[in-house]
């Protein structure tokens, strides 16, 4: 198997080589992404706050998918469709395939992810699953394809991304707010204690998003709901 990367020029490098020598998650798309009639979410940018750089998504379930690694603690790098691996089929005939994400992982591995639909996986994605799954694990990675997200799960996290930026975190506001959640209790009564709630929300969205604070994030976010900072784990009441 090999790998066509994103560059000037398109390069073609043996998988085993280039998955552990080629930083895939600084390249570009190895291809634009079209506009397509019908999609509710056209190709845009995503300012990622784990790299503090824009990453250029193709549609709406992408997007999603990225809002989902930039908020992922393990993921230290994310970039969209960098590469394309290419193999031959059991027939003997060319394959190609440029997986729709890629995450470098804080233990140096990647993690290659394929967008499923509303109605699941596409007849394409579902045929290349296989052989995208063993390359990823011939080189020790990972590979998935990523259903719809629970949309519970998915408004919270959105929400949250909205405080991503460092500037919500304030000089030392990040301290305090790990220090008044050391007891799991209330995101109302935490905020009352830490000073003005117009000032002090977006230091604990920020926190919420960054994981300073932990909170069961796959149940509706609201004033009441009981976060706690993460070295005493959060209640789930």
């Amino acid at each position: 198997m090999r790998v066509i990367g994103a560059s000037a020029d398109f390069e073609r490098w043996p998988w085993a080589w280039a998955a552990h020598e080629i930083a895939f998650e600084q390249l570009p798309p190895v291809r634009g992404f079209p506009v397509r009639q019908g999609r509710r979410v056209a190709p845009g940018w995503w300012w990622s706050a784990t790299t503090g750089k824009l990453v250029h998504y193709g549609f709406g379930a992408m997007r999603t998918q990225v809002m989902l690694l930039d908020h992922d603690p393990q993921v230290v790098a994310l970039a969209c469709s960098p590469l394309e691996l290419a193999w031959a089929g059991a027939d003997g005939l060319p394959r190609v395939h440029a997986p729709h994400l890629l995450a470098r992982l804080r233990d140096g591995s990647g993690l290659l992810i394929d967008c499923a639909g509303r109605e699941g996986p596409s007849k394409r994605l579902a045929a290349h699953a296989a052989s995208m799954a063993a390359a990823a694990e011939a080189v020790g990675w990972h590979y998935r394809i990523a259903p719809v997200p629970d949309p519970v799960l998915a408004a919270n996290v959105r929400w949250l991304s909205g405080y991503r930026h460092p500037r919500n975190a304030g000089s030392d506001r990040l301290t305090q707010v790990a220090a008044c959640f050391l007891r799991p209790r209330p995101l109302i009564e935490g905020v009352r204690e830490l000073g003005d709630p117009i000032a002090v929300w977006p230091a604990v969205f920020h926190a919420l998003w960054s994981g300073v604070l932990q909170a069961p994030l796959d149940r509706p976010l609201h004033e009441q709901t009981i976060a706690g900072s993460v070295d005493t784990g959060t209640a789930t009441a």
